[in-house]
């Protein structure tokens, strides 16, 4: 907690305890000396805590011996002292002792064993010694990788998070010394190549995994079914203000899921064959002539030490077989070392130089303002613009590319970086063709559909959000016909411009899905159009129960994202009031994320719905638990459905990572509030040019880019919708 002056007379009396009760040569009494000599260490007290250390560590030596994993941990904690000190020869033989006694004790693949590699990797990059630093960092990322990997085996999603969260100041320290080392070492660039690899989704990864192998295992099935009946139980519960929930209910709901989530991680069948591990060369060898791949990577540097700095940089690979002149920055010879052998490290930006110019830029508008940047920029403007932050410092490895696939991280989840003005006033897709990728291990292993799609669709558009129990409950029934009978009901409500703020009446979605269902009928695929009170949460959740999901699903209506409650600044003692949603309050980012359907406004404003029936509000959450594996495409032709927290190197947690959990293969969202007719504009040319045309889907999303560009001037009209795959 910080509080050292109340921790240190604590530390003093058991220290004076144990001298009385058991003596100076006891074990336990050096040990008191050891945490108050950290103590002493925490409060910058350096000279207090020198002596104390070493007369634990004579202790130690005396009575447990010289191999004992407690005298490794006084050893550690006393080469650190000496490190911050800058006593860098009295530290590095502590550091070596300590780690050849936990290798010797505890093994090379103990966690303990990777703290030791840490702390030496650390004090050679803080002494310059660029040279030996480098094996031991590569050591640790392929240890700390092999922990997580046999992690699996046991833990629950919850535990693996949690897990994981562990390992962010090595990942950070990594990252940080190839910054630092790139242009002096061999090996670092794609030692972060391949830690990008593994990090980026893996637990999204992981739970594709699990739950789709558990569904192709028959004696998995039901424990999986049973496991998602408790997960959508308490789905509901996460969605009640704390202090209504039934708390009891809550922690048996979650231990019982945890337990079985662990049992299907220990028994589906070829669990460890679906995780294989990627590796750059993988990826090199599948990019052609002509194409690149950018893993954007973000971390907190220490330099060695940690600062309140965050940085963002790019990892740039070129295939084996560049061709002249492809990957040359500066004169550099591909052939002697150069882009196209290995992963390239490049330091771009600062994250604050991108948050200044994204602060309250969600909307359309707004992203133009910064985009044009470059243009309106005046001499005394030290700004830098989103292409000199972003694309700029890559141009001279890029040299030569057609094709660009990427993955972004962090804040570059909040822009299309297609539609980033360059110096020439065109956008960057002009320049090259870009596809946006998870992580570019899916150049290698790409995400699979179900062999057993088959061509069927869900629309739902045109959608009633006013509470009306009754047309709610028959649509639910079933009790009258569907059809497209929504041209009155244009004419009864309100125009509403964009797809966000208060829960009105869409009237253009409405016409959008009539549009594109004829479309998919005509184009062989048999389209269930849900508008009005029929396009129900329960509708849209019987999808995939029982049979294969719909090969496309599209949902024109509101979309909904809410920033942490922490972050935001709304205050936790609104919890339990009617002043806000609980969906803007939960403390979990997929229940702050999701989608609007019918007879939702009740529930929104108020906290209260029918009894029996959903309460129209559709969160990420939600939508996670679904099976939507024999699902090609995902269009949600709402705003800001590319929205949702960031987690480390998971990436957004939101809609986005709901869809590919359920696992759908592609997904179509939206980064702002965008226009209806403009909306409208672009979903129907898209679909044009995918099943009509017979363009794949990156194709026919790029033709549809390409066409809106022309129609309209400015980006906001195309640039807000981006394609996930």
């Amino acid at each position: 907690m910080g509080q050292y002056e109340k921790s240190e007379p604590l530390h003093i009396k058991v220290k004076n305890i144990r001298e009385k009760v058991l003596g100076k040569e006891s074990s336990d009494y050096a040990w008191s000396l050891n945490c108050l000599a950290q103590l002493y260490f925490d409060m910058g007290h350096y000279e207090k805590a020198e002596p104390l250390f070493l007369e634990s560590k004579a202790i130690q030596e005396r009575t447990i011996g010289n191999e004992a994993t407690e005298y490794a941990w006084t050893l550690d904690n006393f080469a650190n002292l000496y490190r911050v000190m800058k006593c860098y020869e009295q530290a590095e033989p502590l550091f070596l002792e300590a780690n050849a006694i936990k290798g010797k004790m505890l093994g090379i693949k103990h966690p303990e064993y990777a703290l030791s590699l840490g702390n030496l990797a650390n004090l050679y990059y803080e002494m310059g010694h660029f040279d030996q630093a480098e094996p031991l960092f590569e050591q640790l990322s392929t240890l700390n990788q092999s922990l997580l990997t046999r992690s699996l085996r046991y833990q629950s999603e919850r535990e693996l998070n949690n897990y994981l969260s562990t390992f962010s100041t090595s990942q950070n320290q990594l990252l940080s010394f190839a910054q630092t080392a790139s242009n002096e070492t061999k090996h670092i660039s794609q030692v972060c190549y391949d830690y990008g690899l593994f990090y980026k989704g893996f637990l999204l990864q992981t739970v594709n995994k699990v739950k789709h192998r558990a569904l192709s295992d028959s004696s998995a099935t039901e424990k999986f079914k049973l496991l998602k009946s408790f997960e959508r139980r308490l789905a509901a519960q996460y969605t009640i203000p704390i202090g209504q929930r039934d708390s009891i209910n809550v922690a048996f709901l979650e231990a019982q899921a945890n337990a079985l989530e662990k049992d299907l991680v220990r028994t589906v069948t070829g669990y460890g064959e679906a995780m294989r591990q990627v590796r750059w060369q993988e990826v090199q060898a599948a990019l052609k002539p002509g194409e690149a791949a950018v893993e954007f990577i973000h971390y907190h540097y220490f330099s060695p030490k940690a600062t309140d700095s965050t940085m963002y940089a790019a990892l740039v690979l070129l295939p084996l077989s560049a061709p002249a002149g492809q990957g040359l920055a500066g004169g550099e010879d591909v052939s002697k070392g150069g882009g196209g052998t290995h992963p390239q490290f490049v330091l771009l930006f600062e994250e604050k130089e991108l948050a200044t110019l994204l602060r309250g830029t969600t909307g359309g508008s707004n992203f133009l303002k910064i985009n044009a940047l470059y243009a309106q920029k005046t001499t005394d403007d030290k700004r830098k613009s989103l292409y000199e932050l972003i694309w700029q410092p890559l141009e001279g490895l890029l040299k030569g590319s057609h094709t660009v696939y990427y993955s972004p991280s962090g804040l570059l989840h909040r822009i299309n970086l297609a539609a980033i003005a360059t110096s020439e006033g065109q956008t960057y897709t002009d320049r090259r063709q870009l596809v946006v990728l998870g992580s570019t291990r899916q150049l290698v292993v790409p995400n699979s559909l179900n062999q057993n799609s088959i061509n069927t669709a869900y629309l739902a558009g045109g959608i009633r959000y006013d509470a009306d129990s009754t047309a709610i409950a028959s649509a639910n029934q079933g009790t009258s016909s569907r059809g497209f009978e929504f041209p009155s009901m244009i004419a009864l409500q309100h125009d509403s411009l964009t797809r966000s703020g208060a829960l009105d009446y869409l009237p253009e979605t409405a016409a959008e899905v009539h549009d594109i269902g004829q479309a998919l009928n005509f184009a062989g695929l048999q389209a269930k159009v849900d508008t009005g009170f029929y396009a129900t949460e329960e509708s849209f959740r019987r999808l995939g129960v029982g049979k294969i999901s719909p090969r496309i699903i599209h949902l024109a209506t509101h979309g909904y994202f809410f920033l942490d409650p922490v972050v935001s600044g709304v205050r936790k003692s609104a919890l339990g009031s009617n002043r806000e949603p609980i969906f803007k309050l939960s403390d979990h980012p997929m229940i702050r994320s999701g989608l609007i359907m019918a007879g939702a406004k009740q529930a929104w404003l108020t906290g209260k719905h029918p009894a029996g029936q959903e309460d129209g509000i559709l969160t990420a959450y939600e939508i996670s638990q679904m099976n939507l594996s024999g699902t090609e495409l995902v269009v949600l032709s709402a705003c800001e459905t590319g929205l949702g927290d960031i987690v480390g190197n998971e990436g957004v947690y939101g809609l986005q990572r709901a869809f590919k959990i359920a696992g759908a293969k592609y997904l179509i969202m939206s980064l702002w509030k965008v226009d209806d007719k403009s909306t409208r504009a672009f979903m129907t040319s898209f679909y044009r040019h995918w099943l009509t045309e017979k363009q794949t889907v990156p194709e026919a999303f790029r033709s549809a880019e390409r066409e809106m560009r022309l129609k309209y001037s400015g980006a906001y009209d195309w640039a807000g919708f981006v394609l996930v795959e």
